[in-house]
């Protein structure tokens, strides 16, 4: 473990603060208002992730009865948390969670219930990721909407209105590796003195409104009250998804270069042959964009598509590109699908009749590119994007709707 300073409250939220009011005064008119980009560059100015591939280390759970690790951990809300920061609090409650795993989104509300039911009594609730996100795979987001990096945690942290502390360990995981978590999520209950009480789940039952959290709430209960756990209590196992430490980066690095190597084709169709892929005539959903290699916009947001298309490609989902060059420029366009490593469902409209392409797609669509359809079975589209996508709009609208789905 590297050494952790002792800093104040006071110090800690004293730069972030400073560089706030010289923000307030850098107007130069009488204009009271303050630009929100500024203020949004000015929180994030006290840390900066940059997660490292580290050499790999054994990792042991931390035993009832030890005393917590000391910690120092960038926080959603701008600021440093450590440790003592939480010195007068009767009970210390600290969960291992991440952005992506079903199973921690499956206990998020639980969580914050445990917050909002225990807080006035004297217990301290903290969340930590201690996930590297260079060590998840686009394969591993089936999911979710969001990646475990930095940003993606304070997008998670304001969309689920989180009632606790949210911490990144997520750079070399110098203060997770010192608890020992095996998946996410796993809590650990401290006591008064920071001893260990309870380490495992929150509750037996994954699925959202099958469980009250009982497992939290027995260690909880029994730790206020000084009461130690009975053994067969005091350790559980904590089901979820397996933390994504940086030592593994090897296997993310082979995935990526195997996708890489993936054939990429064009086939051109006719517009019957698009009438059936707009008609989707499957069991899933189909994400179909129309592009061209002379449409600006279209190539900027194209790998887009294939991350997501590796997101959700191993559920009931497919992602379909569908250019729209002229015949003539297929070589062109093929060129450029295998550049973006585009190993999906590709097709090149086979006339130059635009505007009865345009008869065939229908949906008020005035022919202007990029224009990008989610469909239904059967063919109704559920979805538009007339111009550039909104990556994280889209892939919510993905992963919520019922045939995906963020928990299984």
């Amino acid at each position: 473990m590297i050494p952790v300073k002792s800093y104040t409250n006071s110090v800690k939220s004293f730069i972030p603060a400073f560089i706030f009011l010289l923000l307030l005064g850098c107007g130069g008119s009488n204009d009271s208002s303050v630009n929100k980009e500024d203020i949004q560059s000015a929180e994030a100015a006290f840390f900066s992730p940059d997660p490292k591939v580290v050499e790999e280390k054994p990792v042991t759970t931390l035993a009832i009865g030890e005393q917590a690790p000391d910690f120092r951990l960038p926080g959603v809300d701008g600021k440093y948390h450590e440790l003592s920061d939480y010195a007068d609090k009767e009970v210390l409650v600290i969960n291992f969670t991440c952005n992506h795993c079903p199973t921690a989104q499956a206990y998020e509300e639980r969580y914050k219930d445990l917050v909002s039911e225990y807080s006035d009594k004297g217990v301290q609730f903290i969340a930590i990721s201690p996930n590297s996100p260079i060590a998840v795979l686009p394969e591993e987001l089936g999911y979710t909407d969001l990646n475990d990096d930095f940003e993606s945690m304070k997008i998670r942290a304001e969309e689920m209105n989180y009632n606790f502390p949210y911490l990144y360990d997520g750079d070399e995981h110098h203060f997770s590796t010192a608890y020992g978590p095996t998946a996410t999520p796993h809590i650990f209950v401290f006591d008064k003195d920071r001893k260990l009480s309870y380490q495992g789940r929150i509750d037996a039952s994954e699925k959202p409104g099958t469980g009250q959290a009982e497992d939290a709430r027995y260690a909880i209960e029994r730790t206020l009250n000084g009461e130690p756990l009975p053994s067969d209590r005091a350790s559980t196992p904590a089901f979820g998804c397996s933390i994504k430490w940086a030592w593994k980066n090897e296997y993310t690095l082979k995935v990526n270069e195997d996708w890489k190597k993936k054939p990429v084709d064009l086939n051109k169709i006719s517009l019957e042959d698009l009438d059936k892929v707009l008609k989707n005539d499957t069991d899933q959903l189909r994400l179909v964009n129309f592009w061209a290699t002379w449409c600006g916009p279209c190539i900027v947001e194209y790998p887009e598509f294939i991350e997501i298309q590796r997101m959700y490609g191993d559920r009931d989902f497919e992602f379909v590109s569908v250019s729209l060059d002229n015949p003539e420029a297929e070589d062109k366009a093929l060129k450029f699908l295998r550049k973006k490593y585009s190993a999906t469902t590709n097709y090149l409209v086979d006339t130059d009749d635009k505007y009865a392409i345009i008869d065939v797609v229908q949906n008020e669509w005035d022919g202007s590119l990029p224009l990008t359809l989610l469909i239904e079975p059967g063919g109704k589209v559920y979805y538009k994007v007339p111009g550039t996508i909104d990556p994280l709009a889209l892939k919510r609208k993905i992963v919520d709707h019922p045939l995906i789905g963020r928990y299984y």
